[in-house]
């Protein structure tokens, strides 16, 4: 009895050759090279980006940790959200921010002229004559954090602006030593 062999269907491959041993190596290589670099470039990518995002982190921790003012003009952004309207002319302009969970504050001097102490004054909603003197409107904490001293020659004033959350309040210190030129503390306090 013979038996006959079922024929091939008409779309089905032809049987393969057997790979050459070198290019069975070759193409093992290469998918280990392809699976590597596939792995190995975002892995790498996400290295250097975590030593960098801590390298900042380190940066910002060391500005921020550091107690006292900062010579210059709070941004614009930071005078707008505390409230702090530095008269123009200024001189003397100094700030130093401090942020939790819990509350914000923005301490800020400067030397300015009567007109201007009054027009600061009046753009946060007060004016000078609830200035009081010998007023220490700004606390002791704050003081030691600003680095502040308001035992020098006076004569001082102070006052507390009280405002209805979210705005800020405001704790104003003035020296008029110089008559014509007070100098001006601020620390703005914000509950987020």
């Amino acid at each position: 009895m013979t038996t006959s062999r079922p024929s091939p269907a008409p779309d089905a491959e032809p049987p393969r050759e057997a790979e050459a041993r070198g290019h069975v190596i070759r193409r093992r290589a290469l998918t280990l090279l392809t699976i590597g670099l596939l792995i190995g470039i975002p892995a790498g990518y996400l290295v250097i980006s975590a030593n960098q995002s801590r390298d900042s982190g380190k940066d910002k921790e060391e500005k921020y940790s550091a107690t006292g003012l900062t010579i210059g003009w709070p941004s614009k952004v930071q005078r707008r959200l505390y409230q702090i309207p530095v008269p123009a002319y200024s001189r003397d302009v100094a700030y130093y921010e401090t942020n939790n969970y819990k509350v914000s504050r923005l301490y800020a001097q400067f030397l300015t002229s009567n007109t201007g102490l009054d027009s600061f004054l009046r753009n946060v909603g007060s004016d000078p004559s609830k200035l009081k003197r010998d007023d220490e409107a700004i606390g002791a904490r704050d003081r030691h954090v600003a680095g502040w001293d308001f035992t020098g020659p006076g004569p001082w004033y102070g006052l507390t602006h009280d405002q209805k959350d979210p705005a800020p309040t405001l704790s104003v210190v003035v020296n008029r030593s110089n008559p014509d030129h007070p100098m001006v503390f601020v620390v703005s306090t914000t509950h987020p």
